[in-house]
């Protein structure tokens, strides 16, 4: 049997066991191969092709529910349950989404776009299970990545052990998460599967157990292994597991790229009741030398050469650089200015370009691991200490660090620069990914300052204005790719906190109210209908004596524009102060915002038109 007459795991469960290694491998190829012309997370999907392969052999899914710790580990699952034809529209506009999706398929048992939910997802289900008296329901929680730093894995794991659910884990140590795996825990991992006296005990055992000596298998074989192996662990490391600590009974580690023993050891797994854990080691990128050499850049590479595995660079010479970079630049000339600046991701360090601090301030920028809480609030304990930290956290990751926003940073206001990345619209990744919420949920909290550039300048000046004494804490929203310019690097100007500026003055008419930039779609139509346009800067405080002048233009229509969510927005901040101030001019005003839904994935200018937010939406809304 070959890949392509497999069409569901039904399918799979009919191949010889001795087979499986051969689809693995075929899978593996229709993974690369479709990714070099269709852009997705390529390594961390290859480095669980097996995983995958023995996960669908051994249980019955979509009945077993299993859900994938992140879900970019899952293209070779969603191959296999159904999916292969459609694979290559993965992060298109109307194709494939780029994680499990529940609307998407039966056997994707939950959406998974952000980390660490694994483990609390699948004990739900297996608690429910458990109270509706079904108690033969396997569930899975595949956790990998960097998924186990998130915080919310940890308090999962404490629920677990006392839950004494049915339920696996299997945790795929492959030493990464996007970037390389920091914290005490990849130590604690790595202690255990570096342990030569460890594993030769363990060996030693399993082979006595499973009979590759030539014994019987014993019918106790896999509790008696798990009982000798932690006596082992104990022994060769010289403390308790972790795992076993908190109650969950653990196995591991073994290769998580041989199948056969995967398959049995789940098999056996499956019969035992309990909570427990499989440790298994795998190489992030398997089957791509590029990939295993270069997992992060090759986590998601963009197109490659087929043949040779090389990233295909698109970039033309003098292309502006990514507003990333310019953050990633801007403040390591800050931070050689100003000793006390430091900066802080959470796990992030080379999508946000901080990775750049990194190598040449080394002492003064951390990766804290995938978290976002621990991030604010460690950055919130060094600004009490006298320092000046800068905290880059993807703007919809942000989301769960709401609490800390509010009570560690705003409350006790403290000078924290929190730097929204990917701000609006982020193209393929799609719902889980986009940053829109950011303005309405962070307008409300006292004492914040919100700005937003129209381009790597403003960004520039907004930063060097956010380090200086006195402004409390700020948040700069900026979005991901490309920035206006390619003269990237201009003289820092400080910038007056809350003043926005009429950047084009037109016939008066009309005019065109922005934040961020969106402004340079509109400052485009601006230019073809002669239209007056304002940039804001600043959501908050709010620039109320240029919208006091905005009132007092008489224009018959002003349209306000921004690319976060409508409802509590930039654009109703702007209406409400109208209707207090300036009632006569309400019926004048047009909000142009996301609506009040998710949005799908695809590109952004194609997103930016469905949620009329582009440059045609802008000239209509005008006339």
């Amino acid at each position: 049997m070959r890949l392509n007459d497999i069409h569901s795991p039904e399918d799979l469960k009919r191949v010889p066991l001795q087979e499986l290694q051969a689809i693995a491998d075929e899978l593996r190829d229709y993974i690369i191969d479709t990714l070099s012309t269709h852009p997705g997370h390529l390594a961390s999907s290859l480095g669980t092709v097996e995983l995958t392969v023995a996960l669908h052999y051994v249980f019955n899914t979509p009945d077993d529910k299993l859900v994938w710790d992140v879900g970019h580990q899952a293209y070779g699952h969603k191959i296999l349950t159904g999916r292969r034809e459609a694979f290559s529209t993965i992060r298109t506009y109307g194709g494939l989404s780029g994680f499990p999706k529940m609307a998407e398929s039966p056997y994707d048992a939950f959406g998974t776009g952000h980390s660490s939910t694994s483990i609390s997802a699948a004990l739900g289900m297996a608690t429910a299970c458990r109270l509706q008296g079904n108690t033969s329901r396997a569930h899975i929680a595949v956790i990998g990545d960097g998924a186990l730093t998130g915080g919310e894995a940890f308090e999962a794991l404490n629920n677990v052990g006392a839950s004494k659910a049915n339920l696996l884990i299997v945790l795929n140590d492959n030493g990464i998460s996007i970037d390389k795996a920091v914290g005490g825990l990849d130590a604690y991992l790595t202690q255990i599967t570096s342990s030569r006296r460890y594993n030769q005990l363990k060996e030693n055992v399993w082979r006595k157990l499973d009979g590759s000596e030539g014994g019987r298998r014993h019918d106790r074989s896999l509790g008696l292994f798990q009982r000798l192996t932690s006596t082992a662990k104990t022994a060769a490391l010289g403390g308790s597991n972790l795992f076993e600590s908190l109650g969950i009974r653990y196995f591991g580690p073994i290769d998580g790229h041989d199948i056969p023993q995967l398959v049995k050891m789940l098999q056996r797994l499956n019969e035992l009741e309990g909570p427990k854990l499989l440790h298994i080691v795998t190489t992030k990128g398997k089957g791509l030398r590029q990939a295993e050499e270069n997992p992060v850049v090759y986590h998601a590479p963009g197109k490659y050469d087929i043949r040779t595995g090389d990233q295909i660079n698109s970039t033309a010479e003098g292309t502006p650089l990514k507003y990333q970079e310019v953050f990633g630049r801007t403040i390591i000339e800050l931070a050689e200015q100003n000793p006390a600046i430091v900066g802080i991701t959470p796990a992030m360090p080379t999508g946000c370009s901080l990775n750049l601090m990194m190598e040449q301030m080394p002492d003064r920028a951390f990766d804290v691991g995938i978290a976002e809480q621990h991030a604010v609030t460690f950055a919130a304990g060094l600004a009490a200490g006298g320092m000046v930290p800068f905290c880059n956290i993807y703007s919809s990751f942000a989301q769960r660090a709401y609490d800390q926003i509010i009570h560690d940073v705003a409350l006790q206001r403290l000078p924290v620069v929190i730097c929204l990345d990917r701000g609006g619209l982020v193209g393929d990744d799609g719902p889980t990914h986009h940053g829109v919420f950011d303005l309405a949920a962070l307008r409300p909290v006292p004492g914040l300052t919100i700005c937003a550039p129209i381009d790597e300048h403003d960004l520039r000046n907004m930063m060097y204005t956010a380090q200086l004494p006195g402004h409390g804490p700020v948040v700069i929203r900026y979005p991901r790719g490309c920035s206006e310019h390619a003269d990237w690097q201009s003289p820092f100007e400080e910038l007056v906190v809350g003043r926005g500026r009429r950047l084009r003055e037109g016939r008066g008419e009309v005019a065109v109210v922005t934040l961020g930039t969106v402004g340079n779609d509109a400052l485009r139509v601006a230019d073809e209908v002669d239209a007056d346009m304002y940039d804001m800067r600043w959501l908050k405080p709010l620039d109320t004596v240029l919208l006091d002048e905005i009132a007092a233009k008489g224009y018959r229509r002003i349209v306000t524009v921004e690319d976060g969510v409508r409802k509590g927005g930039f654009g109703e901040a702007v209406m409400e102060y109208f209707a207090e101030r300036h009632p006569q001019v309400v019926s004048m005003v047009r909000i142009l915002a996301i609506p009040d839904e998710f949005v799908t994935h695809g590109p952004v200018p194609q997103l930016k038109h469905d949620c009329r937010i582009d440059a045609e939406a802008i000239r209509a809304s005008l006339n």
